[in-house]
């Protein structure tokens, strides 16, 4: 109704000021509402629609490919679309999404997760294929994986030649790209570390309970286990939840990592539970508005560090970077200036400054 009204007012020759708004955006969000990482995810957006006077609409599709494509025909298809839709390659759902938009007028946006390199190559996804994609944020999961583990051995008391650490992996969906992208990541770590024995990797499916329940049998099974690497937190919560309750103690007779910094895991970082924590990819869907907000405005975002774009968010947490992070939870708009982080006017040298420390300054 607002572009209508904007529509017969601009034609009368009159200008008002909330016809200058006006992008749409939708959101698939992939996981549930019950996800800390998922929700604050969605706040962060909110905060950064907010602040950049942008129509945002969030829906939740509980990590089910099934809802997620409905929801994206229904979007891509039906009467009320979006100006652009923004979306998560979940379960390698992205070629369906972006056979189902072609024609539609509606721009899109992968964040997260991009399109593997096999469905590069199957899709032959040329920008000019795909005129409606505008291009994709995805964090540094490989090294995420990677800095996890490396620091995980850091911490670790060293052993004599000829003796071995005994690993677990809890990975996530095996048809994930971060997922994979993250255990990767720790292949190569183990790959510079020989004396670190992985005696079993599981996929968790990023689940606190199916984690839990992997994890009550493996730690009977390799009672020597002193390194647990989760690839999230749910997974973590509920792998720390089994080894307590086998009588150990984390942190001190297994270290644990993982990444996404809850309010839960940023407790047990301080507690001394959790040795290593890794975050910052929460705000990949706000700095993807920042982005469309500038190329609804004109600017040639693909100067200003590419069209498909890695961003180094996932680092390594300090215990008061994670003091800081628990106070900025109940901070309105996370304390961040979004329309400040603009391209527009600015020299092709300039950067997005997408990153942790923008949250910390």
């Amino acid at each position: 109704m607002l572009k209508f009204l904007c529509g017969v007012l601009l034609t009368l020759g009159m200008v008002v000021g909330p016809c200058v708004q006006a992008e749409s955006v939708l959101f698939l969000n992939p996981g549930t509402p019950r996800e800390v990482f998922w929700t604050s995810y969605s706040q962060f957006m909110q905060a950064a629609a907010s602040d950049l006077h942008m129509d945002l609409r969030i829906e939740y599709s509980d990590r089910t490919p099934e809802i997620n494509i409905r929801q994206a025909r229904e979007a891509l298809l039906g009467p009320n679309r979006p100006d652009y839709l923004v979306f998560v390659n979940e379960q390698n759902i992205a070629p369906e999404i972006l056979r189902l938009a072609k024609g539609s007028g509606v721009k899109l946006f992968l964040v997260n997760n991009a399109l593997s390199p096999d469905q590069m190559h199957l899709l032959g996804a040329r920008p000019d294929k795909y005129p409606d994609w505008v291009g994709s944020l995805v964090p540094n999961d490989e090294e995420g994986g990677y800095l996890m583990l490396k620091e995980l051995i850091r911490l670790h008391p060293k052993v004599a030649p000829g003796q071995t650490i005994d690993l677990l992996a809890f990975s996530g969906l095996k048809v994930t790209p971060a997922a994979q992208l993250r255990e990767k990541g720790m292949r190569r770590a183990l790959a510079e570390h020989p004396e670190v024995r992985l005696r079993q990797r599981v996929y968790g499916g990023w689940s606190r309970e199916r984690a839990y329940e992997q994890a009550k049998v493996l730690f009977k099974r390799y009672p020597q286990t002193s390194l647990v690497w989760s690839a999230n937190d749910e997974m973590a919560s509920g792998v720390m939840q089994a080894f307590e309750e086998a009588g150990g103690r984390p942190g001190k007779d297994a270290l644990f990592g993982t990444i996404n910094n809850s309010p839960t895991a940023l407790r047990a970082l301080l507690d001394n539970r959790l040795s290593v924590l890794l975050g910052g990819h929460f705000t990949l869907g706000g700095w993807a508005l920042v982005q469309l907000h500038d190329f609804n405005q004109g600017v040639d975002v693909s100067q200003y560090g590419g069209r498909d774009r890695q961003v180094p968010l996932l680092q390594v947490i300090d215990r008061a970077q994670a003091r800081r992070l628990l106070a900025m939870g109940n901070a309105q708009n996370f304390g961040v200036e979004f329309r400040k982080l603009s391209a527009k006017g600015q020299p092709t040298s300039y950067r997005y400054p997408f990153s942790l420390q923008t949250l910390m300054h």
